[in-house]
């Protein structure tokens, strides 16, 4: 499988392995399209034509479901077209999450079909009608069988080459209908030993499946349509490729926006020594933007963050309160830690980084802020605490 997946590509896609580029990313998906409407409608003429000649509810549901798979396979390559438009005045990021509305389609198409052949299946149990089974019919449908396996697995590989979520809905939308039509090809072999009205039922147990799988296909797209919690390798590879460039001692504050696959934002704070110049640390963070973004593919902007040099007075402060954050289980983190004003009057100014969810679940925001104050007020009743809560999301 793997073989033909792989000559597919080497005939059709021009430097193929530089998945980094805009089109070479949408010939891969121009490509999973066409190959997608070639073996749907083979499989549904065959199944239809096995379906009629049978009288199959079952299987015309299956050649149905191949047909619609057809239609989502246009809307795919119609979506990764769209996909691949540049930037303009009113779209400054480009038209990638074209491609998640296209998937959010084809999912709503699946649900369609499930729906229509949920109530043709309880006709078929109703007014039952006897199945012709026969022999090379039989062999066809196990052939589709194989042909749906392939394709599935086709989609997979091409949808992990270049992170498309419409290909890898497909792919699963492909997995499922080998279920369906496993289930159907059994239905079709059982017919000959009973009459039994099981062709309706296997019909509306395949109907059901279709119907679940667009569902589920409906939850993922729609996640980054919405904008889902970045995924995590790529967290972690921005704070740790931002932390190893030279005076950067701490990052925070991440944020990454998804613009469609190979278009992120992300913003992220870097802490810096407040005595270092000025003009050194901007041409280190400008060095960092620049050659992250690349790395990752993604359009980085980094905010200076100053953290003033400790004093003994402002490291003993911090060394106290972060043993109270530090036994505080609903706090992960904290950051941007200074001590503001003279004299008796000071101001004590941090942030803290919870997860929301968890917070939720036990107090309110301001709860939180009152028990860290009176915590704090316990050793020194002098400061005035100005606290800010970050909810964490990545």
């Amino acid at each position: 499988m793997l073989l033909i997946s792989n000559f597919l590509v080497k005939k059709f896609i021009k430097n193929s392995e530089d998945i980094k580029s805009e089109k070479v990313r949408s010939a891969y998906g121009i490509l999973g399209g066409v190959v997608g409407i070639i073996v749907n409608l083979i499989l549904f003429a065959t199944k239809l034509t096995v379906g009629v000649v049978a009288s199959s509810i079952a299987i015309m549901a299956d050649a149905f479901n191949n047909l619609s798979d057809a239609a989502s396979s246009i809307v795919t390559i119609i979506g990764f077209k769209m996909a691949d438009k540049p930037a303009d005045a009113e779209h400054p990021f480009g038209h990638g999450r074209m491609e998640y509305i296209s998937a959010l389609i084809v999912a709503f198409m699946v649900m369609l079909v499930g729906i229509q052949f949920i109530k043709s299946s309880f006709e078929r149990i109703l007014n039952p009608v006897s199945i012709t089974f026969e022999f090379i019919p039989f062999i066809l449908l196990l052939v589709s069988i194989l042909f749906k396996l392939w394709l599935s697995r086709f989609n997979k590989f091409v949808g992990n080459t270049i992170n498309s979520s419409a290909l890898k809905a497909a792919s699963v939308d492909a997995l499922g209908d080998v279920f369906t039509s496993s289930c159907v090809t059994i239905s079709f072999l059982a017919s000959k030993f009973t009459s039994f009205p099981i062709d309706g039922y296997f019909g509306l147990i395949v109907a059901v499946f279709i119907v679940y799988s667009g569902y589920t296909l409906i939850k993922e797209t729609i996640n980054p349509i919405l904008g889902e919690a970045p995924d995590p390798e790529l967290v972690n590879s921005i704070k740790d490729l931002v932390l190893s460039y030279e005076h950067i001692t701490g990052v925070h504050d991440l944020i990454v926006h998804n613009y469609g696959p190979g278009r992120c934002m992300a913003s992220i704070h870097a802490e810096i020594p407040s005595d270092i110049s000025v003009m050194k640390i901007h041409e280190i963070i400008d060095t960092a933007e620049r050659e992250i973004s690349s790395k990752l593919n993604i359009y980085l902007v980094i905010h200076m963050d100053p953290i003033c040099v400790f004093t003994d007075e402002v490291k003993l402060a911090y060394d106290e309160i972060n043993k109270i954050i530090k036994y505080n289980p609903l706090i992960k983190s904290m950051h941007d830690f200074r001590v503001v004003g003279e004299g008796e009057k000071k101001n004590l100014i941090f942030d803290v980084v919870v997860n929301p969810e968890n917070l939720k679940k036990i107090m309110s925001v301001d709860q939180l802020k009152e028990d860290i104050i009176t915590a704090i007020k316990s050793i020194h009743p002098e400061y005035n605490c100005i606290i800010t809560i970050d909810n964490d999301y990545v």
